[in-house]
């Protein structure tokens, strides 16, 4: 508890830092978390980030800037690590930004469409280029619209009712040695359709660096190669987090399911070439042995609605997840063991659980967290019907 003490006396301290975390305030609530009686566990930093009407999307980007997705206002928001304001954009039915090595950020919304006299809302994907007469800036007079890919007709000329259905969900940017592959992404799209030749509209898609459709990722198991393996994929993740200079190359990625009977609603799924050529498989992670750790990230029925999912990109390679039914918060190691490994001076060698939430809103609850970002072992979750952006920081990670 001593150890306990100085640490969230720490916490107060660096709350009170205003270059770095923001401005002061009330620290009375330290008396409440759950965290109290555990060493290792994620502290609150306050003052959360506020004046939100709906965040549901998060980014870390590689500009080391912040950039948040408000669906209430439908606009980008980008800040600085205070949380000070830098500037916006206005995206027709915001749901997800990121930004590529280029810099672009690359949204989901909506564009309205006339086919035949008649104004169709389908969704659509956004590239953004910050560069403009005013130099780098967020904002309605400086960035523009550079590429809009419209769904279906980046795959097809036609479109069907169904079609109207379909949404876009998340997308993840691939750092790549090779220029030809490097900032190529991938998206998440759910739809109703299970089209034999297309392929289903429940996919994970792979766009080139020139946001041209490449394919949808079709995945291999001991039972065979699937184009339908995905099921309602909504969140994912590659393993390209900034900085430049250490950001991680490949294709291999993490991705959320919300398909309710699926058992394992959170897959790594990784690229593997060999002299055959490349393929997808998923890795599968283990769980149920206690003498390592109290949970597992393939623990059968772990989640019930995953949308938000990140890795660390540092040395520690922790993994996150927020789960919107659960309205929490879990984190994993590298190996998909829940819990963080406590220091080798304690003697300890099962990881101790730091995953929490819970509905409400205190500063380690949640209403709808539906993304998470880390970057600088700064924990960053979109907390979207509290309308707020919260901080964490682990307890191990203060000196």
């Amino acid at each position: 508890m001593k150890r306990l003490f100085s640490i969230l006396i720490l916490a107060i301290i660096l709350t009170g830092c205003r270059k770095y975390f923001g401005e002061k305030t009330d620290l009375g609530f330290i008396d409440v978390p759950e965290f109290t009686n555990r060493d290792i566990a994620y502290v609150p930093i306050l003052p959360a980030f506020t004046d939100f009407v709906k965040p549901v999307d998060i980014a870390v980007g590689f500009d080391e800037l912040i950039y948040v997705a408000d669906e209430g206002r439908q606009e980008i928001i980008q800040l600085d690590e205070t949380g000070r304001r830098l500037g916006s954009f206005f995206i027709p039915g915001l749901k997800s930004v990121t930004q590529d090595r280029r810099f672009d950020l690359i949204a989901i919304g909506t564009s309205d469409t006339v086919i035949a006299g008649n104004t169709f809302t389908f969704t659509c994907i956004y590239r953004i280029r910050m560069t403009g007469p005013e130099g780098y800036k967020l904002s309605q007079t400086n960035a523009q619209i550079i590429r809009k890919i419209v769904h279906p007709f980046y795959y097809k000329s036609t479109y069907s009712t169904s079609d109207l259905s379909v949404q876009f969900n998340r997308i993840a940017v691939i750092a790549s040695t090779n220029p030809a592959e490097n900032n190529s992404y991938f998206v998440t799209r759910t739809g109703p359709a299970k089209n034999p030749i297309l392929g289903p509209d429940d996919a994970v898609l792979l766009f080139n660096n020139n946001d041209q459709y490449i394919t949808p990722v079709t995945v291999s198991t001991s039972q065979g190669t699937f184009n339908d393996y995905f099921q309602k994929p909504f969140g994912i993740t590659t393993f390209a987090k900034p900085p430049q200079i250490t950001a991680r190359t490949g294709q291999n990625f993490m991705v959320t399911m919300l398909e309710p009977n699926a058992a394992i609603k959170v897959q790594y799924i990784e690229r593997i070439e060999s002299e055959f050529g490349a393929e997808y498989r998923p890795r599968i992670f283990p769980y149920g042995d206690t003498t390592r750790a109290d949970g597992g990230i393939h623990e059968p029925f772990k989640f019930e609605m995953p949308l938000g999912i990140t890795i660390s990109g540092d040395a520690a390679g922790f993994i996150f997840v927020t789960d919107i039914a659960k309205d929490s918060l879990y984190q994993f190691s590298s190996n998909g063991l829940e819990g963080v490994q406590p220091p080798a001076a304690t003697g300890i060698t099962k990881l101790q659980k730091a995953s929490f939430g819970g509905k409400g809103s205190g500063f380690t609850q949640f209403n709808q967290p539906m993304a998470v970002a880390f970057f600088k072992k700064i924990l960053y979750v979109a907390d979207a019907n509290n309308g707020r952006i919260l901080r964490f920081r682990l307890t191990l990670d203060f000196d």
